[in-house]
């Protein structure tokens, strides 16, 4: 029903910036929950931010408040995740995932992305 396609990843120093964004096919869109999550080596996949189907409601990881910001635009089906202030322990693949609920659980999303690398450098 759903297909996510993430981009915007790639390689940065400490304290640089990156902007995630996720494409979504399908016309369900704006009834879905949207989120992100990242799996670094050797770590499970963690929630790091989620938007509500209408936008309003946002809830981030507390690694990411204040430097993260999540948004969407069902106009355009597109949900972004603004990445500031990067560290290295940022490090991670990073999935964009729509699901029914919200706040989102990783069991709650129905729909992944392939993820995108992000690396940050110190």
């Amino acid at each position: 029903q759903v297909q996510l396609v993430e981009s915007g990843g790639g390689a940065v120093q400490a304290g640089g910036s990156l902007r995630l964004s996720c494409a979504a096919s399908g016309r369900a869109f704006s009834t879905y929950a949207m989120g992100w999550f990242r799996q670094a080596p050797g770590k499970e996949r963690e929630f790091v931010s989620a938007i509500s189907d209408n936008g309003i409601a946002r809830n981030y990881a507390d690694f990411a408040k204040g430097r993260f910001t999540i948004s969407r635009d069902n106009a355009k089906n597109t949900v972004d995740l603004q990445m500031n202030s990067l560290k290295p322990e940022d490090t991670a693949v990073y999935y964009c995932a729509a699901g029914s609920r919200f706040p989102l659980g990783a069991h709650d999303c129905a729909y992944w992305g392939q993820g995108t690398q992000v690396t940050v450098s110190s």
